[in-house]
């Protein structure tokens, strides 16, 4: 896994979302009303709907754009569409928000 740090908690009101780049992946990072995050890629696959800006709750988002709902621990679609990747999210004691991906297969290092 690779940790990288995408923004800090300031960025990020309570109850809302917002997407960040990482590595040419968008990732929305929502800070849930109990101050907990979760992390989930910021685009539906449905039609391209900006996750970040959904409606949510402790436990799912809405995309804004078709009303599809997913899971924000797992990304799991919950009428059975096509998930959404879902990544470990934390914040560092200064505050900053770190997201954790898969790192790259060995032979494209450099």
């Amino acid at each position: 896994m690779t940790s990288h740090v995408v923004g800090t908690l300031d960025e990020i009101p309570i109850g809302e979302g917002r997407a960040f780049a990482v590595d040419g992946t968008e990732i929305a990072v929502y800070r849930l009303r109990d101050g907990s995050l979760r992390a989930l890629a910021a685009v539906c696959p449905h039609k391209g709907g900006p996750l970040a800006d959904g409606l949510m709750d402790g436990r799912v988002v809405v995309c804004p754009l078709h009303g599809h709902t997913y899971d924000l621990i797992t990304g799991t679609e919950v009428g059975g569409d096509d998930a959404v990747c879902a990544y470990a999210v934390s914040a560092a004691d200064d505050g900053t928000i770190l997201v954790e991906t898969a790192a790259p297969p060995e032979h494209t290092r450099r």
